[in-house]
């Protein structure tokens, strides 16, 4: 594995062998995990980005060490491949979602399942935590996103951004005062956590609206879409603030630095770019994956990138 592995992992040594009996294998400047028996759906770095969760059309939800690569646990989801995942603030649970519409919380350290619910009648392709950890909200390809307790799984809140159009990405704001939606209609939709009430719609993308991040301090959101567009909007007026163009394929992922000044996008041409947040200027292109990338996560430090796509994940170390 040598020195791509070293140069993640900040000077630790590991050696070829150990790369290979945890399925992992080395390409320029990253370090690879053959992951998954087909397309990897999701990934999200643990809060002390020690593990990475994986969920793919395989069924299956994976953790991992984030740094060697070795599976902690795997669990399946009956017939039904996993779509979306998320680590709770504590990193003590995970939710996921399914294919089948069901959600599910887990324990993060064993595996062992929490609660399960079917809170969807389609698929569940976006899932978060409230800051708080105490609600999750999921969107969903039957037109609808949803809030539930974490606790539990009770349902608080279900809202209809648009009819037929699916809702493709959902997040709470950093104050979990707010949730966002992207949608299929090129729409993102603001909205009330506690009431459901709609509080803003931001328009200018020409594509559906596929993933969307909150800015760490709220005040800005960033949005990927099927114009193979990035937007960065002004949460406050609704403005559209900056256009970062430069990718050749939809956007499949958008996330946002632990410090706001970074943006990392993924997209079907293959590869992720990374952003300057504040002046839109790119300042990387990370290739190195052979088919489109599916989605795409920060390290909760900013010095490393985790992104998905057909049966493999790629973590890359930044500068």
């Amino acid at each position: 594995m040598g020195k791509c592995f070293r140069s993640l992992v900040l000077g630790m040594s590991v050696s070829t062998a150990m790369c290979a009996s945890f399925g992992c294998r080395e390409t320029a400047g990253s370090f690879v995990i053959a992951a998954h028996e087909g397309w990897i759906s999701c990934v999200a770095f643990s809060p002390d980005g020690k593990s990475v969760v994986s969920g793919g059309d395989d069924g299956r939800l994976i953790l991992r060490d984030a740094e060697q690569g070795k599976e902690l646990w795997m669990r399946r989801e009956p017939g039904k491949g996993v779509t979306s995942v998320a680590f709770s603030p504590d990193g003590t649970r995970i939710a996921s979602g399914s294919w089948g519409g069901m959600i599910r919380l887990w324990q993060s350290a064993t595996g062992r399942e929490l609660w399960s619910r079917r809170g969807h009648d389609e698929a569940v392709v976006s899932i978060g935590f409230s800051p708080d950890g105490q609600s999750l909200v999921s969107g969903s390809h039957d037109d609808t996103l949803r809030v539930w307790t974490a606790d539990d799984g009770d349902e608080l809140l279900s809202l209809t951004p648009g009819e037929d159009y699916d809702v493709t990405s959902v997040a709470f704001s950093p104050d979990g005062n707010r949730i966002v939606s992207g949608d299929g209609e090129n729409r993102i939709k603001i909205w009330d956590s506690a009431g459901g009430e709609l509080l803003s719609t931001l328009t200018g993308h020409e594509g559906a609206v596929t993933a969307v991040a909150w800015s760490p301090d709220g005040r800005h959101l960033a949005s990927g879409s099927w114009d193979r567009t990035v937007r960065i909007w002004d949460t406050r007026g609704g403005k559209s603030l900056l256009t970062l163009a430069g990718h050749t394929g939809d956007i499949t992922g958008v996330a946002y630095s632990h410090d706001g000044t970074t943006l990392v996008s993924s997209s079907e041409d293959h590869s992720l770019k990374v952003w300057d947040a504040r002046s839109g200027k790119e300042k990387v292109t990370l290739r190195g994956h052979t088919d489109r990338v599916t989605a795409v996560a920060f390290s909760p430090d900013g010095k490393r990138v985790v992104s998905a796509s057909r049966a493999s994940l790629q973590v890359w170390p930044l500068p």
